[in-house]
């Protein structure tokens, strides 16, 4: 397989500032090491990072705040033909860096592209979720669930996670805990995990180069340009009624 041509995108919600160690991006860096290997192109942000103002419109600045960064970040998101969110679990939840993340997708998910489908359709979702309780699970589905409701497809199996022991204990990746060395790190010898996110990189490469190699999705009867213009799929049209 050729998946040479595919640009991947890992945005790591993590609350954590760089060069803080991150262990979302460790369990990242086993997908990237896949890609490295597929020769696929990729790149990795961290919201947090970044003075992205919260909201659901394009550009928060015409709305009252004195940055927003957001625009730049989108430039990526755009570029890129698979969307992968990482995030950490707080109280059973995705952070609030995911959250307003999605928010922030949502504000663009009207734009719309060529075919005059929304922005982005053609596009291949997934997630990624690191935790010391339950919660795996429940993030990926509002994770996915709103991947997909902006216009994202989401193929088999599109989300992997690390979960330790309910309660206080080491994190992915940790390679000492109470003082001790824990070799391997933390999380490395979990073949649920390992397993879940091979299958998960390779079943997002696979959709987005099916879709690329077909220049996306057809806009027969998905086009809001011809919806608007009252086409026959509009209810605008009496023969539609």
């Amino acid at each position: 397989m050729d998946f040479s041509k595919l640009k991947v995108l890992y945005v790591n919600c993590t609350l954590k500032k760089s060069p803080a160690v991150s262990h979302t991006e460790t369990l990242m860096e086993v997908s990237q090491k896949i890609l490295t290997k597929e020769n696929v192109s990729f790149d990795m942000v961290r919201p947090i990072d970044h003075n992205i103002a919260p909201g659901v419109y394009p550009d928060m600045k015409e709305h009252g705040w004195d940055k927003d960064e957001w625009p730049s970040l989108y430039k990526k998101v755009t570029e890129a033909d698979v969307l992968i969110i990482g995030t950490p679990i707080w109280l059973g939840e995705k952070s609030s860096e995911a959250q307003k993340l999605i928010e922030r997708l949502y504000a663009m998910s009207g734009e719309t592209n060529e075919k005059g489908q929304y922005i982005y359709y053609g596009k291949v979702g997934g997630c990624m979720v690191t935790g010391n309780e339950d919660g795996v699970k429940h993030c990926a589905m509002g994770i996915l669930y709103a991947l997909q409701h902006v216009g994202y497809s989401i193929p088999p199996q599109a989300d992997c996670g690390w979960i330790g022991e309910v309660g206080p204990g080491p994190s992915y990746g940790d390679k000492e805990w109470k003082g001790e060395t824990v070799n391997p790190p933390v999380g490395f010898d979990s073949e649920f995990t390992n397993r879940n996110t091979t299958f998960m990189t390779y079943n997002l490469l696979h959709l987005a180069k099916l879709l690329k190699e077909n220049k996306g999705y057809s806009n027969y009867g998905n086009s809001r340009k011809a919806w608007d213009n009252g086409s026959q799929w509009s209810f605008e049209n009496p023969e539609y009624r």
